[in-house]
């Protein structure tokens, strides 16, 4: 099953380490077959608040995701983001393409609709 790395950065200090960051970032993903599925961008905000700038690496699976994260190269440069930015990352598998909204519901739940 897919699986994203997925950062929302706020207060992004632009300068010589971030775009070093940007320049190295892709080779890091290459190996793990990682690619951005989003990288930024002004949304279309439909309801609350938002503020940051999103963005959704996808990885074939977890295994590949957790690898890349811990990988050499990418720590090597992780300071680089980590120290000119703040913000939230985690990474979280995707749904199988026959994913159902209930099937996140406990079997007891869902009897009671």
């Amino acid at each position: 099953m897919s699986a994203y790395a997925v950062a929302n950065l706020t207060n992004v200090r632009l300068g010589p380490p971030v775009v070093e960051y940007l320049r190295r970032i892709d080779a890091t993903l290459a190996p793990f077959g990682g690619r951005f599925v989003i990288h930024g961008g002004e949304p279309q905000r439909l309801e609350g608040d938002w503020t940051g700038t999103l963005i959704v690496i996808g990885f074939p699976d977890m295994t590949a995701a957790r690898a890349w994260y811990a990988s050499p190269a990418y720590q090597a440069i992780l300071p680089l983001r980590t120290q000119n930015s703040d913000g939230v990352a985690f990474l979280i598998e995707g749904s199988p393409g026959d994913h159902l909204a209930t099937d996140v519901l406990p079997p007891a739940l869902l009897a009671m609709a």
